[in-house]
């Protein structure tokens, strides 16, 4: 799968960092919401097309914040 769209909120330090990542094969769609950087825990969600995984992510970032896309 590849990464569709990424997102982080902005905290360097990895106890604070969150991402969120939109991810496809084509066919296939998930969104995994991940805390603490790479080492930390994750959870990974199956969407049925692009729209619900956008409307995901969207609600996993949550309100107002400092959220940015990653560029890619």
């Amino acid at each position: 799968m590849r990464v569709e769209r990424q997102w982080w909120n902005g905290e360097r330090s990895a106890r604070a960092r969150r991402d969120v990542y939109i991810r496809t094969d084509g066919e296939h769609w998930e969104v995994e919401a991940q805390a603490g950087g790479d080492a930390g825990r994750s959870t990974v969600h199956q969407c049925p097309g692009r729209q619900s995984a956008e409307i995901l992510a969207q609600a996993w970032m949550g309100g107002p914040s400092r959220w940015q896309q990653v560029a890619r």
